[in-house]
């Protein structure tokens, strides 16, 4: 009998870390923080804040990575799709009815059936890009297993010379959508997987896990910095995207640092990560889940005038995972398996 694939408990606690970092760039960006911030920069909380909450494009760069190095070596089938296609519109289905009954937001009947929709733009709606994106996978299987280890490095220059490195310069306008950008990602996170160094170096990724890091943060203080003086370039430009820069190097250094770390097999680490795309689907499912969790429910705004937004800051996006985390697992233990093989069913007849 085939065995089932057992999880790699370093990859799955860096996916687990990486939402978290998630759910606090939302914390920050989402909740009517960034306007009180933007008034008054260089004000300690509003520097803390932009800090905590700046690593959001570098997590989804971090979690489609994931998905590069290891789909690289497996295939897509019917069932893969339908469990992700089902998770999604689960949770905008269970989500947006208990909205309705409860009279919040004011959703009308055709306002609910568009969000049933799961792609609504192929933009920067992260979850309807993905959908398209793993379509893309057996595609970008074809083409990275049949490139040679040369062809391979120059696609990959080409590409990030193209978005990433251009982007740095002011006068050129970058512009791309999600699902562009996760090929792109695709074709770097199977790199590593098909050529990988003969040993990892935990060491030499510590460090260059640090440097990029204090880089990215750097930049963020030298663009506050700037606009004591009027300048005002953004203080996120340079993570602000997914192709950004410092974006892209502290999630590949990081990948890299979790990839080479050896850790023990841990059963909740794998299951807590299995979990970590429906956390992403419930908090972050519509504008009136934002507007419900991180403004009324949280109250993030009415805190930033207190000296309890430090703590309120790190506990909430805690909590909010945790919460998120155990209705994830809740219905991968009850709903999917007999709803997956329910439709498979249907459509296989």
């Amino acid at each position: 009998m085939q065995q089932p694939k057992v999880r790699n408990s370093n990859l799955e606690l860096y996916r687990i870390i990486v939402m978290l970092l998630i759910v606090i760039h939302h914390y920050v960006v989402n909740s009517g923080l960034m306007t009180l911030m933007d008034a008054d920069p260089l004000n300690m909380k509003s520097v803390f804040l932009y800090l905590w909450g700046m690593w959001g494009k570098t997590g989804i760069n971090c979690f489609v990575l994931i998905t590069g190095y290891f789909m690289c070596r497996s295939e897509i089938t019917l069932k893969k799709f339908l469990k992700l296609l089902l998770e999604v519109l689960f949770y905008s289905v269970t989500i947006n009815l208990c909205f309705m009954a409860f009279g919040y937001g004011d959703i009308s009947m055709g306002e609910f059936l568009w969000r049933l929709l799961p792609v609504h733009s192929i933009s920067q709606d992260f979850t309807g890009c993905y959908l398209v994106f793993f379509l893309f996978i057996p595609f970008l299987n074809v083409l990275v297993r049949n490139l040679s280890k040369r062809q391979h490095q120059l696609l990959l220059a080409l590409c990030l010379g193209v978005y990433t490195l251009w982007s740095t310069i002011p006068s050129i306008e970058i512009s791309t959508n999600y699902v562009t950008w996760f090929c792109i990602l695709f074709i770097l996170g199977s790199y590593l997987r098909i050529y990988p160094y003969k040993e990892d170096n935990t060491r030499f990724w510590v460090i260059a896990s640090s440097c990029s890091i204090i880089l990215a943060m750097s930049s963020v203080l030298a663009l506050l910095w700037l606009t004591r003086y009027g300048i005002h370039y953004g203080v996120y430009a340079l993570v602000s995207d997914s192709y950004t820069p410092f974006a892209v190097l502290v999630s590949v250094c990081v990948f890299m640092l979790f990839k080479s770390i050896k850790l023990k097999h841990s059963k909740w680490i794998n299951t807590i990560g299995g979990g970590t795309f429906g956390v992403l689907l419930i908090h972050a499912n519509s504008d009136t889940m934002r507007q419900w969790l991180w403004k009324d429910v949280c109250n993030n705004a009415g805190y930033y005038a207190t000296d309890a937004i430090f703590l309120h800051a790190i506990l909430i996006p805690l909590l909010v995972f945790c919460i998120c985390s155990i209705i994830e697992y809740i219905r991968m233990k009850t709903i999917e398996q007999p709803l997956l093989e329910f439709v498979y069913r249907k459509i296989r007849g």
